[in-house]
C-alpha cells in the first residue's frame, strides 16, 4: 500500500498506508459485529497493508463496557499470525459516557487516569498516538494541552494529537506541545468539507490530518451515490465502488491527509484499502472538488 508519515525529526516518523482503519464501529453500532468478525475484520485491514488503527476508550455501547473497541483491538493484533510491531494504534482520551450518553472531561487529571488504563487495555509501555478527544467547555483549553504535555513528558505517549479542532485551538496546541503534536482529527468528507481551513493549516505545518466520518457518516452506498452523484458518476467509469473513489480523492486533497474510514466486514475494509492504489486523473478530481 502507498505509504503515508505521522510525525516529526524529533519524536520520530512512523509510515503507516495510507488508508487507515476507524475501529469505532466494531464497538458501538447496536448491530456490531461478533468479537470473531470483529477480529476478522482487523486482521483483513492488516492483510491489505493497514497499519493505522484508530480507537478510543470511550467507543463502547454504555458505560457498563467503557474501553470495549481499546480491548478488541489489543485482542485482534494479538492473534493475527504475523508481526504487528509496524502498526500504529491511535486511541484517544476526554470522552466519558453516562449510561449510553456521551460527557466530556479534558481536565489534566482525568487525562492521566484515562491514559493509564488505556495503557493497561492496549498493553503497551507507552501509546503510539494519543489523542484529545473533544474540547472540554468546562476545562480551558491549554489546560487540556498541558496535561497531553505531562503525558509526552511522562512517556506514556510518544506522540499526541488533537480532534475536533479550529485553527486558533491548532496554534495553541502547537504552542503548548511544540513537536509533541504530530496530528489533527477533524470530520471532513466530500459533504461536510467545513474543516478546510484546519487541514490547509496542517499541510502547512507538517501535522497529519486525520479525517473521521470521510463518507460523512452515510453508510449505504445508494445513499453516498445520491448525496455525491459526480463521485458515484466517476466511480462508474472506472468500475469501482464509490467508496473507493471517495477515499482516493481524500488522498488527492493533502499528502498529509490519512482517512480512517470505518469497517464492520471484512470486504468493507479490503475495498476500502485498494483506494490507496486507485488513480484519478486530473479532469476526474477537478469534477469532485467541484461537486
Amino acid at each position: 500500500m502507498q505509504q503515508r508519515s505521522i510525525g516529526n525529526d524529533v519524536v520520530g516518523r512512523a509510515p503507516v498506508g495510507a488508508i487507515g482503519l476507524g475501529a469505532m464501529l466494531l464497538s458501538t453500532r447496536e448491530d456490531r459485529p461478533s468479537p470473531a468478525d470483529a477480529e476478522a475484520t482487523v486482521h483483513a485491514a492488516l492483510d491489505a497493508g493497514v497499519t493505522l488503527i484508530d480507537t478510543a476508550d470511550a467507543y463502547a455501547h454504555d458505560e457498563s463496557e467503557f474501553g470495549h473497541n481499546e480491548s478488541l483491538v489489543a485482542a485482534a493484533l494479538a492473534s493475527y499470525g504475523s508481526s504487528t510491531t509496524d502498526v500504529l494504534v491511535a486511541t484517544k482520551g476526554g470522552h466519558t459516557r453516562r449510561g449510553t450518553g456521551w460527557e466530556l472531561d479534558g481536565s489534566p487529571a482525568y487525562l492521566r487516569r484515562a491514559c493509564e488504563a488505556s495503557l493497561k487495555r492496549l498493553g503497551v509501555d507507552a501509546i503510539g498516538l494519543y489523542q484529545f478527544h473533544r474540547p472540554d467547555p468546562d476545562t480551558p483549553w491549554e489546560e487540556s494541552m498541558a496535561g497531553l504535555r505531562h503525558l509526552y513528558d511522562a512517556g506514556l505517549v510518544r506522540m499526541v494529537g488533537i480532534s475536533n479542532a479550529d485553527v486558533a485551538q491548532i496554534d495553541v496546541a502547537r504552542a503548548v506541545l511544540g513537536d509533541a503534536l504530530v496530528s489533527v482529527q477533524n470530520q471532513f468528507s466530500p459533504g461536510w468539507r467545513f474543516s478546510a481551513d484546519e487541514l490547509a493549516h496542517c499541510a502547512a505545518h507538517g501535522l497529519a490530518f486525520l479525517p473521521w466520518s470521510p463518507f460523512g457518516g452515510i453508510s449505504a452506498a445508494g445513499s453516498l451515490a445520491a448525496a455525491a452523484p459526480a463521485f458515484a458518476e466517476v466511480a462508474a467509469e472506472l468500475g469501482v465502488s464509490v467508496y473507493r473513489v471517495t477515499l482516493a480523492w481524500h488522498l488527492a486533497q493533502a499528502d498529509v491527509l490519512v482517512p480512517i474510514p470505518g469497517a464492520s466486514r471484512p470486504s468493507s475494509v479490503t475495498d476500502s484499502a485498494a483506494a490507496a492504489d486507485l488513480a484519478l486523473t486530473a479532469e476526474q478530481l477537478a469534477r469532485l472538488d467541484a461537486t
